[in-house]
């Protein structure tokens, strides 16, 4: 038999509006889809368990994301996409899957945590944590030039926090997907933030 946190509870009761029924939605079908299963938090938003990470949902100001924990194994390869999890931005119920779809996955994601499987951690070539630079590329040095709490911030970082700014931008495939990248890496570095500051624990 499955159980539930009251900490989820006070999740969605504090996320934004828009985002409750989908939070309500996506908890309510994991646990039909998967009975047995265990709720908990991580890194400040809900996860579900079932012998070991099954996955997790999330809220922030305008979207909600879904994240399979074992998602590389369950979809084709990654998907270049400007939110965490499988499934983009989620703004509304219609952005997901159907429910039947959604809760096949689910099955999948439990049959793969049943056999053991591991998803192996592939690193994208020429972007290996030892060929990240430290320094900006010259995009982002021009723009630390003219925003001085975000090159402050930039300076006082640790290399590893650099890098992980450094890395997203470089990876970026498009132009228009590399000049948003910029922007939010220098507002996000004004404010103080590292690049995964969603994440860390409050």
């Amino acid at each position: 038999m499955g159980t539930k946190d009251a900490r989820v509870d006070a999740y969605i009761a504090r996320s934004a509006e828009f985002a409750r029924p989908i939070l309500e939605h996506l908890r309510a079908l994991v646990h039909e889809a998967c009975p047995e299963v265990q709720e908990t938090m991580k890194w400040s938003f809900p996860h579900f368990m079932y012998d070991g990470m099954l996955c997790s949902m999330a809220a922030f100001k305008q979207h909600c994301a879904f994240n399979f924990w074992k998602g590389a194994l369950i979809f084709d390869g990654e998907r270049d996409r400007e939110a965490m999890g499988q499934f983009g931005r989620i703004s509304k119920l219609a952005d997901l899957p159907p429910k039947k779809v959604l809760a096949g996955y689910v099955k999948k994601a439990m049959a793969l945590n049943d056999e053991g499987a591991t998803v192996p951690k592939v690193r994208k070539p020429g972007l290996e944590r030892s060929t990240v630079p430290d320094a900006p590329p010259a995009d982002l040095a021009a723009l630390l030039k003219k925003h001085a709490k975000a090159r402050a911030t930039f300076d006082r970082f640790p290399p590893s926090h650099r890098r992980e700014y450094i890395q997203w931008i470089t990876e970026a495939k498009r132009p228009e997907t590399r000049e948003k990248r910029l922007a939010q890496t220098i507002e996000w570095l004004a404010e103080g933030k590292s690049r995964n500051w969603k994440y860390e624990s409050r």
